[in-house]
């Protein structure tokens, strides 16, 4: 079998990519670009299943690309993933942009190119094809933030987003070269037998020159600048500033491919860095490692993000600290995964019902208002369940599974999280992280008191549905999957826990 069928979730976007933007320079009308965007979505995420299906084992010559890009069962998963919001979220764009005259054909491809770099997150076993990725996946995003440029509150977010970024991204990449100086690799394999090797004290003589004494101290700072840096791209406390500003700037449907493409990517590089080149008994100790540091951050960010959201005035606000709370969850499950078999599959099917349920909640936030009358605040959706029963009923939906209430996607993804963390003896963490789910419920559950229980006040604003094929049906295929991975996790569940046992063998 050629290496180029191993490459062709990447030579399907990328070529798409290029092909959309020439017909959009060509073209009189931008009708059939969120269209042809999600066909190009879904045929990436196809070649994706389609490799798992035959295995990548069966490639030949796939030596080739390591270890620039690692193709395995964890990337692919990611690969359909990352397609899944990115075609939700095209579809979304479909009736969002024209309704609010914002329809301009490069909008889709940057989601294209953004989720290009998103997959390069995925699959990357070196520093600099993983430093290429995420530079390609954030560019695309600021743009995305600013796409809105009448909009001062657009500017001010994207602003925020790219000065912090940047910031973030030298973080990184001091991280990155001190990592180099004291191990001799860029390769996540070698730096993580490097790391090994010197905790055994045992010679390594592809390490360069530097005392043990000297080597340790880079590795523990190259490892606080990486996880500082990777916690400001999963938007965890106290990292998560720019969040909020962005999300509400950015047009809806570029918010929901931030938060389920963007984090969703970030959580790949997350657990590839992590659980590949820091796996060493060291570095993932409770006493001088990674995890506690990790578990305190995932208690700040659930309960931080928790509390601020409750007194949000804005849905869509509400929806951003939302995020980063489920970031906290995520992160849950990442520390669990030292201790417990199951702890990787777990975010990993996490974030399959994580996309679902939250790409619907912005489309139905997009449904339920029209230009001139937009649902942006609680008192904007009063009433909306009586006078428009069908964009309020995948409202509520979505916003059950946000909370975690059975039978919903969102229930299984927090249960088997909280499971894993429990399995790895954390029952601390589990207690906190479960009171915070609880906590939360608060806020989603008081968007339905406002759709079904309160009137609009006279003389306020009120949102009006918009109509839209596209949002329509973005929305059924986000509810068919919060319903299916709700009523049926077993074999979703099944397929994240095989993607997760490739982590550590790139």
């Amino acid at each position: 079998m050629p290496l180029a069928f191993a490459l062709s979730p990447f030579i399907v976007l990328g070529v798409g990519a290029l092909l959309l933007m020439l017909a959009e320079s060509f073209a009189k009308q931008r009708a059939g670009l969120a269209l042809g965007a999600t066909i190009i979505f879904l045929a990436t995420a196809a070649c994706s299943l389609g490799l798992w299906w035959f295995g990548v084992d069966h490639i030949e010559g796939l030596e080739a690309l390591s270890p620039w890009l690692v193709i395995d069962r964890f990337s692919l998963f990611f690969f359909a993933l990352l397609c899944l919001g990115g075609a939700l979220a095209s579809l979304l764009a479909g009736g969002y942009l024209p309704e609010h005259n914002l329809d301009r054909g490069e909008f889709y491809a940057l989601l294209l190119f953004s989720t290009f770099g998103a997959m390069m997150l995925a699959a990357s076993g070196d520093l600099l094809t993983l430093f290429l990725g995420l530079e390609t996946m954030s560019i695309g995003a600021y743009a995305l933030t600013a796409f809105r440029r009448a909009s001062p509150r657009s500017a001010e977010g994207a602003l925020k987003y790219f000065l912090l970024g940047s910031f973030a991204a030298a973080l990184m990449l001091y991280g990155f070269a001190l990592l180099y100086g004291a191990t001799g690799h860029t390769d996540l394999a070698g730096i993580a037998s490097s790391i090994a090797q010197l905790a055994a004290h045992t010679p390594n003589p592809d390490a360069p020159v530097i005392a043990a004494a000297a080597r340790a101290p880079m590795i523990l700072l190259a490892l606080v600048l990486v996880l500082a840096s990777l916690a400001f791209k999963v938007s965890a406390v106290p990292f998560h500033m720019w969040t909020p500003d962005a999300y509400e700037g950015a047009p809806t449907p570029a918010t929901t491919f931030m938060a389920v493409v963007v984090k969703g990517g970030a959580f790949a590089m997350l657990m590839r860095l992590l659980l590949t080149a820091f796996h060493d008994p060291q570095s993932a100790s409770w006493s001088s490692g990674w995890p506690p540091a990790l578990a305190m951050i995932s208690v700040l960010t659930m309960t931080v993000a928790n509390l601020i959201a409750g007194r949000q005035e804005s849905v869509k606000r509400m929806l951003a600290y939302s995020s980063i709370a489920h970031a906290g969850y995520l992160l849950v499950g990442v520390v669990a995964s030292i201790r417990s078999d199951d702890g990787a599959g777990s975010v990993l099917f996490y974030l399959l019902t994580y996309t679902a349920s939250t790409a619907g909640a912005f489309g139905a936030l997009i449904l339920c208002g029209s230009k001139g009358a937009e649902a942006v605040s609680y008192e904007d959706l009063a009433g909306i369940g009586r006078r428009h029963p069908a964009a309020a009923l995948p409202f509520a939906l979505f916003l059950l599974s946000l909370a975690g209430v059975p039978p919903t996607a969102g229930f299984f993804g927090k249960w088997f999280v909280f499971r894993a963390s429990m399995d790895a003896g954390l029952h601390w963490l589990t207690v906190l992280a479960f009171l915070n789910s609880v906590l939360g419920a608060y806020y989603y559950l008081r968007v339905l008191v406002f759709m079904y229980m309160r009137e609009p006040a006279a003389g306020a604003p009120v949102a009006t549905p918009m109509r839209s094929g596209y949002v329509t049906a973005a929305l059924i295929a986000s509810a068919v999957l919060v319903l299916i991975l709700g009523l049926a996790p077993g074999k979703s569940l099944d397929i994240a826990l095989a993607a997760a046992s490739e982590l550590g063998h790139s």
